[in-house]
C-alpha cells in the first residue's frame, strides 16, 4: 500500500506515521520540510500544499492508495485536493473535528449521527462546510472520501484549555505553585485521547472499503471532569494544583477584551460542554481498536517529552501566559 500524508509531522499525525511505518507501508509526507522529521523510512515530497503548482510538481505522476490531509480546514482546501487527487487515489481522508457536533448539545453522548452545527466557532463551521463539500463530491463524482473527527488529542501538546497546546507554561505555573484557570466549576465531562490510541483506530480505516463515504470519531472511552484532568496533570509533576474557577462567560468576555476572541469559540463551541463519545462505529469497522493509555499515564509521557528538551520548555518566541492575563483582568474587576 502506498499512502500520502499532507502534513504528517504534527501532534496526531506523527503518531499515525510511526504506526504506519511499523506496519511496513510505503509512506510519503508532503510538506514544506520546516519541522524536523524523526520517522525513519518516510519519503518526503517538498511543497507548500497551498501552492497548487508546487504540489503538482512534487507529486508528479505518483498515485496513492490513500491520501490523508492533516492540515485542511476549509471548503477551498478540500476543493483543491479534489482537483489534485480525483482519479489518483482510492481513498481520501479528511481530518475534521469532533467540535463540529451540535452546540449546545441536546445530549451529552455524541455519535456520528449527531447533527453538525456550531454557531460559536468559525473553525468548526469551516470544517462542517468542508465535510459537506466532500460528501457532495462523493455522491456526485464518486470521490472516495472518509471523514475522521478527532476530539482533544494529545502527545506533543498539553491538553489544557488556556495557554496550553504546544506551550509548557501551564506546567511551569503548577510547579511554581501559581494558580491556573478552570472554566465553570470544573465538573463538566470531557474526553482526552492520546495520539497513540487514536492512531490504532485510524490506521485500521486506511484502505478499508467500508470506510468510504463514512464519518468516524476516534476517542478514548475514559471520561473525566475538567477538575480531574487538571489534578492528573499536576500529579504528573508531583504537585497539587491551585485551581481558580471562573464562569465561562466571564473568561470569554475578558479574552474578547484582551484580543483573544478565539477563546470564546473554543469554550462555547467545544470545551464548556459535557461531551462523551460513543465509539461503537469505529470499533465495528476496526475491532482491534481499544484506547489503552489512561490520561494519568499519557500526560506524564507528554511532560517527559517537553522536559527532555529545554527548547520545548522555553521556546525562542514565548507565547503569552494566558492564565495570568485572565487572572489579572478578573481580579481587577473584583476589586
Amino acid at each position: 500500500m502506498r499512502i500520502l500524508f499532507i502534513g504528517g509531522t504534527g501532534n496526531i499525525s506523527a503518531a499515525v506515521s510511526r504506526l504506519v511505518m511499523a506496519r511496513g507501508v510505503e509512506l510519503y509526507h508532503l510538506n514544506r520540510g520546516q519541522r524536523r522529521q524523526d520517522i525513519p523510512g518516510v519519503k518526503t515530497l517538498s511543497a507548500d500544499i497551498n501552492s497548487l503548482a508546487q504540489a503538482k510538481r512534487a507529486i508528479g505522476s505518483l498515485t496513492f492508495d490513500v491520501v490523508v490531509n492533516w492540515i485542511a480546514y476549509t471548503p477551498a482546501d478540500v476543493e483543491r485536493d479534489f482537483s489534485l487527487f480525483a482519479g489518483r487515489t482510492s481513498q481520501y481522508v479528511f481530518i475534521s473535528s469532533a467540535s463540529v457536533y451540535q452546540k449546545p448539545p441536546t445530549h451529552y453522548v455524541m455519535t456520528e449521527s449527531t447533527p453538525l452545527a456550531n454557531p460559536f466557532w468559525d473553525y468548526s463551521r469551516q470544517k462542517i462546510a468542508a465535510e459537506e463539500w466532500l460528501m457532495r463530491a462523493h455522491l456526485q463524482h464518486g470521490f472516495p472520501v472518509t471523514i475522521v473527527r478527532p476530539s482533544l488529542t494529545y502527545d506533543t501538546v498539553i491538553p489544557l484549555p488556556f495557554g496550553a497546546s504546544a506551550n509548557y507554561t501551564p506546567i511551569r505555573r503548577m510547579k511554581q505553585g501559581l494558580p491556573v484557570v478552570v472554566h465553570g466549576d470544573g465538573t463538566s465531562l470531557w474526553t482526552v485521547t492520546h495520539s497513540d490510541d487514536f492512531a490504532a483506530g485510524f490506521v485500521g480505516l486506511l484502505g478499508h472499503p467500508h470506510a468510504i463515504g463514512e464519518a468516524f470519531h476516534i476517542t478514548s472511552d475514559e471520561v473525566l471532569t475538567w477538575n480531574q484532568i487538571f489534578h492528573a496533570t499536576a500529579a504528573a509533576v508531583g504537585v497539587t494544583p491551585k485551581l481558580v474557577h471562573i464562569a465561562s462567560e466571564d473568561i470569554a468576555r475578558i479574552c474578547d477584551r484582551l484580543g483573544y476572541s478565539r477563546v470564546r469559540g473554543g469554550l462555547f463551541g467545544d470545551k464548556a460542554n459535557s461531551l462523551v463519545f460513543d465509539n461503537s462505529k469505529i470499533k465495528r469497522l476496526v475491532p482491534e481498536f481499544s484506547a489503552t493509555i489512561p490520561f494519568a499515564t499519557g500526560i506524564r509521557r507528554t511532560i517527559d517529552w517537553f522536559e527532555a528538551d529545554p527548547e520545548r520548555m522555553n521556546p525562542i518566541e514565548p507565547k503569552p501566559d494566558l492564565n495570568q492575563l485572565i487572572l489579572d483582568a478578573w481580579n481587577a474587576e473584583r476589586r
